[in-house]
């Protein structure tokens, strides 16, 4: 049976296709013809068109990376704003704290700032740049009062600073540093600020300052009592120690 490609209507259906691609053509020769003696305005018409474009879609986006980046600062702002004592800081959860050290960095001319702080972050919950260019790790742990950090949480800090080959390894805490774990923090360069010392950073001290402390300002024995005075840790303890199963009559 024929398949519609051979014989007399074929052929017709062939010769068909091919004027009108003739035509087509021809008539695309002639509005070239017509347009030349224009073609240099449409070129240069279509240049400005083009080039108005990219300035409209950079002014757009320089817009928007200024809007982004001003509302980042005026989060930042009122984050510090509403957290200027050790009291507003107490009741904060532990990402609410990182954002608030990740601001005081930025706060202080560290570059590249970054809150990492989440489940698998191996340790790192802040990381930046020091004003010198050097880059940091931060560790920060918002505990209470009647805690301390002991010497496994830094030893932990020095194995995530040699880890991500960072120069620089900081601590940040709400409450103190046991002595162990305060020389093994200065014995390896390790920066540190406990509790005194960010009060201190809340009120507007700079960090260098209060980092380049060594950790100093934790007071000796007779400090460490009345620390456990105002914090009930001595009462803690006391309660802690009584034999169970004694009751007051």
């Amino acid at each position: 049976m024929p398949d519609g490609t051979s014989g007399v209507g074929g052929v017709a259906r062939r010769a068909r296709k091919r004027r009108n691609r003739v035509s087509l053509w021809a008539v695309v020769a002639v509005a070239a013809l017509a347009l030349w003696p224009w073609a240099g305005t449409l070129l240069l018409g279509a240049a400005v068109v083009g080039v108005a474009g990219a300035c409209v879609w950079w002014g757009l986006r320089v817009h928007r990376a200024l809007r982004e980046r001003d509302a980042r600062w005026r989060a930042q702002d009122r984050l510090l704003a509403a957290n200027r004592s050790l009291a507003e800081v107490d009741v904060l959860d532990g990402n609410a704290f990182e954002l608030l050290v990740a601001a005081l960095l930025r706060r202080d001319g560290c570059a590249d700032v970054v809150k990492v702080g989440r489940t698998g972050d191996n340790g790192r919950d802040v990381t930046g740049r020091l004003p010198d260019g050097r880059s940091m790790i931060v560790q920060c742990k918002r505990f209470g009062p009647r805690r301390s950090v002991g010497v496994r949480d830094m030893r932990d800090l020095l194995g995530t600073r040699t880890h991500f080959a960072a120069d620089v390894a900081v601590f940040v805490t709400t409450t103190r540093f046991t002595r162990q774990a305060l020389d093994l923090a200065v014995a390896n360069g390790i920066l540190v600020v406990h509790r005194d010392l960010l009060a201190s950073w809340l009120a507007g001290a700079s960090f260098a300052s209060v980092a380049g402390l060594g950790g100093r300002g934790q007071g000796d024995g007779r400090h460490l009592a009345r620390w456990r005075r105002a914090y009930g840790v001595a009462g803690v303890r006391a309660r802690r120690a009584r034999p169970v199963g004694r009751r007051r009559g």
